[in-house]
């Protein structure tokens, strides 16, 4: 039987859902060139910006007609009721039902929606001007304003300067460094928070083989975090171990074959865990040759995890002040986190890293330090709209070319741009151009001709003039 659906629309009938389907297609014509389309994106995105902006106006518009008390007040009737944190005016509790059925939705929604709007114009007063310039994702800036609801005035205000002045940052790394500042105005918070979490905490196995696929059980944990990265850590040496070496798959693991993937790899690496002497073992933490204790002791300490640590410390974190730790897996931590992750480890101490000086080499591979200093710099990839989270995995490409036959000092901290593989692979293969203006600052021209400033702030549209006082400045 073929079920066929009719659309409606003020009693007529619109047509089979194919055909109402082809009526909602954009109007883009085959004429279309990319770079048309690539400009109606760019409008694209600022009018659906302005739509909801117009949309949070009417919201607002409506919660301050209901500001004002009732005429009458009866047990369970209309109050005035605090939507919003601390500093936001009350509004009458019953007009939220009309608004949320002219806005098509639970009157849940429409209460989360004024909560966070006051929110924003009442505390958060640099964001929302930001919102109103359609500088920010509308729906960013209310997730903040919902994250940062519990603190008071003055707290959130230093949160309000924090995001205002990197409202250029992916969306992620905006509300990473939100959560940040939400997490240093109240320390003491955070701390019960996390002190809550831990009783959440538990390792289960599926109780019954129905759950899984034939021979397979399923395992879940829910573990602190740093146990998490340390984990993951080494069920990927373990699974490293067993890649490079068939022999000993061949042993313990003949079911693999001999071209395992890495998931598989990783899944009977996990399975070494229930195995501790063979995996010390396998990990060379068994040493038989050492018989003394203190040779026993120092054999351990050989075989320690190791973890680099960079520590950006504000002046006032040198008296006493409490501070947040930034890390690109785990997110804000408090300095008890970072103890936490790091007590089991061997830590070095290293020197600071001044990031105001920097070096030139006549090869080709940027040396070590360079990239570091770079990647400390840049905090993400040097492309437009990089996250944190592939920081770690990036090719140090040259802003400008190397010339294996040009001049010498061609590498070093004034021509690194790390990028990921897929963005490498586009600036090499598509004409991306872009132009290191100093450390940890690029200018991006897209192979369509869309202009991008690139820094720690984030990343920045251009408009002419702005682009033309650059290139001025730089002399291109």
């Amino acid at each position: 039987m073929t079920l066929l659906l009719w659309f409606m629309h003020g009693g007529a009938v619109l047509g089979t859902p194919a055909e109402a389907w082809a009526r909602r297609q954009p109007s883009l014509s085959f004429d279309y060139v990319p770079a048309d389309v690539l400009a109606r994106a760019e409008w694209a995105l600022k009018d659906r910006r302005q739509a909801m902006l117009e949309e949070y106006d009417l919201a607002l518009a409506w919660a301050d007609l209901h500001g004002e008390p009732p005429a009458v007040e009866v047990e369970g009737g209309d109050r005035l009721v605090r939507l919003g944190g601390l500093g936001t005016p009350l509004v009458r509790d019953l007009c939220l039902e009309e608004l949320a059925v002219a806005r098509s939705e639970h009157v849940h929604a429409t209460r989360s929606l004024l909560a966070d709007l006051l929110d924003l114009r009442h505390r958060l007063p640099r964001l929302w001007v930001a919102v109103q310039g359609l500088r920010v994702e509308p729906w960013v800036a209310r997730k903040i304003a919902s994250l940062s609801r519990r603190l008071d005035r003055d707290a959130v205000a230093l949160v309000d300067v924090a995001v205002a002045e990197a409202v250029g940052l992916s969306h992620g790394r905006l509300l990473e460094l939100a959560e940040a500042k939400i997490i240093e105005a109240d320390t003491a918070a955070r701390a019960t928070e996390l002190a809550d979490a831990r009783l959440l905490k538990g390792a289960w196995v599926t109780g019954t083989r129905h759950d899984a696929p034939a021979g397979l059980r399923d395992v879940f944990a829910r573990i602190e975090a740093a146990d998490a990265v340390w984990l993951d850590a080494t069920l990927q040496r373990v699974a490293d171990l067993l890649a490079t070496d068939p022999d000993r798959r061949a042993t313990h693991h003949p079911e693999l074959g001999p071209t395992p993937t890495r998931d598989e790899l990783r899944a009977a690496a996990f399975g070494w865990l229930a195995r501790p002497h063979d995996l010390a073992d396998l990990l060379g933490l068994l040493d038989t040759q050492a018989d003394d204790q203190q040779q026993n002791r120092q054999s351990r300490q050989g075989h320690r995890r190791r973890a680099v640590l960079f520590v950006h410390l504000h002046q006032s974190a040198l008296h006493g002040a409490s501070g947040v730790a930034r890390s690109t897996t785990l997110g804000p931590l408090l300095l008890d986190q970072v103890r936490h992750l790091l007590r089991h480890a061997h830590v070095d101490l290293t020197p600071v890293i001044d990031l105001n000086t920097g070096a030139s080499v006549n090869g080709y591979e940027h040396p070590e330090a360079v990239k570091q200093r770079t990647l400390l710099r840049t905090l993400v990839p040097a492309f437009p709209h990089a996250t944190g989270t592939e920081a770690s995995r990036v090719d140090h490409d040259h802003a400008v070319p190397y010339d294996p036959l040009g001049p010498p000092g061609q590498t070093g901290d004034h021509n690194d741009a790390p990028l990921t593989r897929h963005n490498h692979r586009a600036k090499t293969h598509l004409g991306y151009q872009v132009r290191q203006l100093a450390p940890g600052t690029y200018l991006w021209t897209t192979p369509r001709g869309l202009h991008r400033l690139v820094n720690h702030t984030g990343t920045h549209h251009l408009t002419d003039d702005d682009l033309d006082l650059i290139r001025r400045i730089h002399a291109a």
